[in-house]
């Protein structure tokens, strides 16, 4: 049965030498009669926490600068498409070519300065004149412009996906400095806060301005607590190994010791994730 798919996988090859048909029809056969068992008892649902590990994987690859890792985790971010494309196929509910029509029509539709008579000079007015196509897409059907940013993203990611969406109306102060004042007054208000719920509340309108204020100065607010994440696992782990080689308990070094460690970290240690 093996030698049955090398075969007819051979043929394939030289029937379409495109890479990405190659990949469907691989994708297709272990699927099919004789393939792989994994592979034929796959659904759409199980396929998702590894679909998304796989985007978080070139995410990873992205923050490193690790061109040879994003091309194959990118790789398989396509073979989770494909897979979930054909499974919808085999279901009766769509194919892969129609996901690349829809995919296709839609840069046409939201490019009309390159593919129609439309302008935009810059890349704001080409923002501006994609959210009111997505306006007009949308109006009479009841939806906001800020539904298709899913609830399942990072809330970091999600928040600024709505503030953006929501400042290419016009929703948005007036300048950098009206988001500073808004955080110090969020800061305040937390401060003033009674009981945990009033606090949660308030330290979330915090984040939320905070997000806003990456936006204003051109940062993407989860790449940037991402670095500060791997900034920190960096310098405590420094602490840890001077602990582990000088047979110490991390616990019990005083908190002088450590901050000392940790600004011999902050000097030493070469952030490469930039």
């Amino acid at each position: 049965m093996i030698i049955h798919l090398i075969i007819k996988l051979m043929v394939k090859d030289k029937q379409n030498s495109s890479g990405f048909n190659k990949m469907v029809e691989i994708i297709k056969l272990l699927r099919g009669p004789g393939g792989c068992p994994w592979d034929q008892e796959q659904t759409s649902a199980s396929l998702r926490n590894g679909f998304i590990q796989e985007c978080y994987e070139v995410l990873d690859a992205i923050d490193v600068v690790n061109h040879s890792n994003l091309a194959e985790e990118l790789g398989d971010v396509l073979l989770h498409i494909i897979f979930q494309a054909l499974i919808a196929e085999d279901s009766g509910h769509f194919t892969i070519e129609d996901v690349l029509v829809g995919a296709k029509q839609k840069l046409l539709n939201r490019h009309p300065h390159i593919f129609g008579d439309a302008k935009a000079e810059n890349t704001w007015e080409v923002e501006r004149q994609w959210e009111k196509i997505k306006l007009k897409e949308k109006k009479g059907t009841g939806k906001s412009i800020l539904d298709g940013i899913p609830k399942t993203m990072p809330a970091l990611s999600r928040s600024q996906g709505i503030q953006l969406r929501a400042s290419r109306t016009g929703f948005d102060w007036d300048d950098v400095n009206g988001i500073l004042d808004k955080i110090n007054e969020e800061i305040q208000e937390l401060k003033d806060a009674n009981g945990r719920d009033e606090k949660e509340e308030e330290l979330g309108d915090i984040f939320f301005t905070l997000v806003r204020l990456a936006g204003w100065i051109g940062v993407d607010a989860e790449s940037a607590t991402r670095l500060a994440n791997e900034k920190f696992y960096k310098r405590f782990k420094y602490i840890e190994d001077f602990c582990q080689e000088n047979n110490i308990s991390l616990s019990d070094l005083p908190m002088p010791e450590k901050e000392k460690l940790w600004q011999e970290a902050k000097n030493k240690i070469v952030d490469s994730s930039r």
